[in-house]
Formats: structure tokens, sequence, C-alpha cells
């Protein structure tokens, strides 16, 4: 039989046995958890953001109570506290 230049040959892969399966479903599930497990948490960038967050809070609230009014305030509840004459 001469061989036709226009054949089609079709090549089918056989069922792959139950172990490669299981190993190539095991693979890409540790690929999933892994690519999760990157996601997490915060980031160089965040980090940088959170802790410039955090600085200017606590200067916003180094003012409020080393001012005056408030170290007044707490000066006599502290006073109130520790005098139980009355």
């Amino acid at each position: 039989m001469p061989d036709e230049p226009n054949a089609v040959v079709a090549v089918t892969s056989s069922p792959k046995p139950p172990l490669q399966r299981l190993a190539t479903r095991r693979r890409a599930l540790l690929a999933r958890l892994r690519a999760d497990r990157l996601d997490r948490g915060m980031s160089t960038a965040e980090y940088a953001v959170g802790t410039i967050a955090a600085c200017a809070f606590a200067a916003l609230l180094y003012k409020v109570v080393s001012s005056p009014e408030v170290q007044e305030m707490l000066s006599s509840l502290v006073d109130q506290a520790l005098n139980t004459n009355g």
C-alpha cells in the first residue's frame, strides 16, 4: 500500500494508570497549596505602610497624652483612685 501524503494519523494516549493519576493530582494540589502560602500575610510594602501608620498613631497619642489638660485630668483621676479617705 502506498503512503498517502495527506493521510491523517491519530495518536491516542492510553489511559494513565491509577498511581500516575494520583501522583499528578498530588503535584497539582501541592503546587496550589504553595501558591496559597505565598499569598498569605503582608508583603514588605504592606509592613512599611503599617509601620508608618502605627508610628503616626503613636505620635498623635503622645501629643494628646502629654498635653497639660490631659495630664491634669489623668493626675486627678489617679489621685481620686488612690484617695480612699474621701
